[in-house]
């Protein structure tokens, strides 16, 4: 397991990329269950654990259904266990450390809070734009943009289905 973990912290450091995972389907069910609970603890900080545990159940689907779509229209449909263990996996890495900055930004609200969280988001967005760029072949800048509209159709998706999650204050 310390392989797969210095594996994915090389894919969120840029260093290798998605093609150099194994073309696993029972690691990327491994990964799942990881990714829901890392998920579910970010959630429940401001929800009831129900919606905590609707809103990463849909995160998934999205997650996956993105993935096949892209690689799909990309023409590269055997790229997609590699491409979505990458983004599971660095998500949950990505959301793992974001953890202690979601916590006090909710608790306390610091301006350190705030500029971690949206270091982390950015962040998030370079590696998914890694790994989308290394999966279709494509430039960075590419994949960028791929991951760009990627994280704001699952945002938009999420706002949709979930209404409570809009800040109005």
């Amino acid at each position: 397991m310390t392989l797969f973990l210095k594996l994915f912290f090389d894919i969120c450091l840029f260093k290798k990329g998605p093609q150099d995972i194994p073309a696993s389907s029972g690691l990327l069910i491994l990964l799942i269950p990881i990714y829901a609970g890392i998920n579910f603890l970010i959630l429940i900080l401001s929800a009831d654990a129900v919606n905590a545990i609707s809103q990463v159940l849909v995160e998934i689907i999205l997650t996956i259904a993105s993935c096949k779509v892209i690689l799909y229209i990309a023409k590269s449909p055997e790229r997609f266990v590699q491409t979505a263990s990458a983004l599971i996996a660095t998500d949950t890495l990505i959301s793992f450390f974001a953890l202690p900055a979601m916590a006090t930004l909710i608790g306390q609200g610091t301006a350190l809070a705030f500029f971690s969280v949206v270091a982390l988001m950015l962040w998030h967005w370079a590696v998914s734009g890694h790994i989308f760029s290394n999966a279709l072949n494509q430039p960075f800048t590419f994949g960028l943009g791929v991951a760009f509209l990627y994280i704001l159709v699952s945002y938009q998706v999420m706002a949709l289905l979930f209404p409570e999650i809009i800040i109005t204050e």
